[in-house]
Formats: C-alpha cells, structure tokens, sequence
C-alpha cells in the first residue's frame, strides 16, 4: 500500500490518500481528520502509527505505507 499527502489550497483542506500496489486509490480522507474504517483497509489498531506518518509526510511525495 502507499500514501501520498496532497496539499489544499485556500479554504480546501490537506487531503491523504491510500493506494494498493497496482496505484489504485483505496482511501481519500482529510489529512486533519482520523480515517473511520481502518480494518477496510487492514490498519485496525495502527491509528497512532498512522497518525504520525501523516504529520511527517511531505507533500506530493509517494512512499510505501509500512507500518
């Protein structure tokens, strides 16, 4: 799985997406907003793990998901 955070603009807010191996997107949520459904997507129980990958993330770059 990979992550990449897009950077809003003005009144848009900061937006995460999830994609699997093939680049598909999987998950589309603000950055600033915790993700409902985690076990959708097997991160039950990563919240915090994820959380601190999303705050250090840099914009517009991809990188594998691995926690």
């Amino acid at each position: 799985m990979y992550i990449i955070k897009v950077k809003g603009k003005a009144k848009i807010p900061d937006y995460i997406q999830l994609r699997d191996d093939a680049f598909l997107l999987t998950a589309y949520f603000r950055a600033d907003r915790p993700l409902k459904k985690l076990e959708k997507y097997g991160l039950e129980g990563k919240e915090e793990s994820l959380k601190e990958i999303i705050d250090n993330l840099p914009y517009g770059k991809l990188q594998k998901l691995e926690i």
